[in-house]
């Protein structure tokens, strides 16, 4: 039977150490924090329901939902409240809605786009002539920016795309791929020419499949959080996975497979899944493919914090509407994004408290390390004068994040390709995590299945 390790113990190794366990073989997890999940952290304070990272997965990737059902945590996943869902962007000190109809940046209703005040009569007269595009041959990958200004011009990308995409990516959109972060808008406009006449088609398409059927949630999570997914699998690869602290330190090859040192011991495997962030598998690579390890040390990452502000809901003078708010990069201080916990997810917050969930991206290394009474009192300040409230939270909850967000920039699939190629050539060698074919937990979980398949076929 071979000797599986696998490095990293956030969910994308915690996903390759169930399925490995599903399928009759053991592994060894290495993680050098205290705890396994990664970026996925659940605390309870006072009765608040607090992620310390991701909040939430997309639902329209199964991957997360198939592993919950198995876990059979079914009956605890929840989706989030979008009968309440509206997000407003900052603009010139003042919240705007984001215009009904909208998918990302596409419209798709008339009146709203008319109607709203997000974007000047120039910017909605290009947005209505982008109905009558044709298609062309297929660009080489650009930018989001690019993308964006080219078909609805340059107010779209700095009050649409970039607030939008920074509160996913923590990125600037003037960087991204386009082929990597939308490929499927990308597919479209190759199709039909015109984005909005793309989204519109498949819109179509898929209210006529559906029938019906009731629209499934924009996100989903669990009731008590997403470390309720992490706990799960801890318990169901009890005895079948055995974790290993520490820190790996190097990867060489062995006359049978690898050895990997941690902390002076030398663990040996037949296979390898390195799912820590790209950054980390290149320094342990080096010497057993440096062209490999110089492909993954290129992979961009940012830093973010998340900033858990709780308050009594009588702080209010009235309720907070919607999901939350954008602060465009032209406009941001410190604050990216905030989101009014309690409204996108029930049984997260209990009556009579309001919690906003504060995000940053993009922190440089003094502020990664700037004193928690340092970082509080700012954006506090900041949410008040956003928010036009003025009131004191009932407590505080910093997390910090560094390194964790992958960049898919420009060309990123050309150098993910030149990544499988190195791989392919290194028998027993899985890769798994953020830095390859989507930074959510379903895409996470996904590709940590699927080295634990690729280990299982043999």
């Amino acid at each position: 039977m071979p000797r599986v390790v696998v490095i990293g113990g956030g969910i994308a190794g915690l996903s390759a150490a169930y399925y490995l366990a599903k399928g009759g073989l053991a592994s060894t997890i290495v993680e050098s924090r205290p705890r396994l999940g990664g970026v996925i952290e659940t605390l309870s304070v006072e009765g608040c329901t607090i992620e310390a990272g991701p909040d939430s997965f997309l639902a329209i990737k199964p991957a997360a939902f198939d592993l919950l059902r198995e876990l059979g945590l079914e009956e605890q996943v929840i989706g989030s409240n979008d009968h309440l869902r509206k997000t407003f962007v900052r603009k010139r000190g003042r919240l705007i809605a984001l215009p009904d109809g909208l998918m990302m940046m596409v419209p798709t209703r008339i009146l709203p786009l008319l109607t709203t005040r997000l974007v000047g009569w120039p910017t909605k007269l290009r947005m209505g002539l982008e109905l009558l595009r044709a298609p062309k041959p297929a660009a080489a990958d650009q930018s989001v920016a690019q993308f964006v200004e080219e078909h609805y011009g340059v107010e779209a990308v700095e009050y649409l795309a970039e607030p939008l995409l920074s509160g996913v990516y923590g990125g600037d959109p003037r960087e991204l791929s386009v082929t990597s972060v939308l490929p499927r808008f990308v597919e479209l406009a190759n199709r039909y020419g015109s984005l909005t006449r793309g989204v519109l088609a498949e819109r179509a398409k898929a209210a006529k499949a559906r029938s019906h059927a009731p629209a499934a949630p924009l996100f989903r999570t669990l009731k008590g959080g997403l470390g309720q997914m992490v706990a799960a699998v801890e318990s169901a690869i009890a005895g079948k996975a055995e974790v290993r602290r520490g820190r790996a330190q190097a990867i060489e090859r062995a006359v049978e497979g690898f050895r990997v040192r941690i902390e002076g011991d030398w663990l040996a495997a037949d296979q390898l899944v390195v799912a820590c962030e790209a950054h980390s598998g290149a320094m342990l690579l080096q010497g057993l493919d440096a062209p490999l390890a110089e492909l993954l040390g290129a992979v961009p990452y940012t830093s973010s914090m998340t900033v858990a502000l709780g308050f009594d809901s009588t702080d209010f003078p009235h309720p907070p509407v919607g999901f939350g708010f954008l602060v465009p990069k032209s406009e941001r201080r410190r604050l990216m994004a905030c989101t009014w916990v309690g409204t996108k997810f029930s049984h997260r917050v209990p009556e009579g408290k309001v919690v906003a969930r504060c995000f940053m991206a993009g922190c440089d290394e003094a502020a990664m390390a700037e004193r928690d009474d340092t970082v509080i009192p700012a954006i506090v300040r900041e949410l008040q004068e956003i928010a036009g409230m003025a009131a004191t939270p009932r407590f505080a909850r910093v997390f910090r994040w560094p390194r964790s967000m992958a960049q898919y920039t420009v060309n990123h699939a050309a150098r993910l390709a030149a990544i499988e190629a190195r791989v392919a050539s290194i028998p027993g060698l899985h890769l798994a995590g953020n830095a390859y074919e989507g930074i959510g937990v379903p895409d996470c979980i996904r590709l940590g299945r699927r080295a634990a398949e690729g280990i299982l076929r043999g």
